[in-house]
């Protein structure tokens, strides 16, 4: 049995020569397969903005959380909107004042989000027994929207 110098069949090594690589329908095949799987990912990805219902939801319960607020503490609390988000205050029997404990920092309305109001600056004041001047905040976002409602009572209701 003859062998080369080196230990190698040179007939071995020619083959393997001629194989190295990948083959063009190999390399398309790859790229088919990662482009469906990115695909697949993209479209499973939810919006990471919550829906404007959500925002709509959050905005009529802090305003219960207000009226709550001017009832518990027999002062006034007031809630001014305008087209980018909104605050709190509260009244002490001389002046305003700004109310950022608990639930009642300022906020500022989710991107995209545009809120239609009466005016530039909605400002709803609920007293302390809990009446208010009757107001409504429309929010509208990629062609859905919720309108928050709030009657004489001081009432506060959300209508999707």
């Amino acid at each position: 049995m003859r062998t080369s110098a080196t230990g190698r069949d040179k007939t071995a090594a020619a083959d393997r020569q001629s194989r190295s690589g990948f083959t063009l329908v190999e390399l398309l095949m790859v790229v088919a397969i990662l482009g469906l799987a990115a695909g697949a990912v993209v479209l499973s990805v939810p919006d990471p903005r919550p829906p404007v219902g959500a925002e709509a939801e959050r905005f009529a319960a802090r305003l219960v959380r207000a009226r709550e607020e001017a009832v518990l503490t027999n002062r006034s609390i007031a809630v001014e909107a305008t087209a980018s988000g909104y605050g709190f205050s509260q009244f002490d029997g001389v002046e305003w004042s700004g109310l950022t404990d608990g639930p009642f920092g300022d906020e500022v309305w989710q991107a995209e989000t545009s809120a239609v109001l009466p005016s530039p600056v909605l400002r709803v004041v609920f007293d302390p027994t809990g009446a208010a001047e009757p107001a409504s905040v429309s929010l509208s976002r990629d062609g859905r929207s919720s309108t928050v409602t709030i009657d004489g009572a001081g009432e506060v209701s959300l209508d999707e």
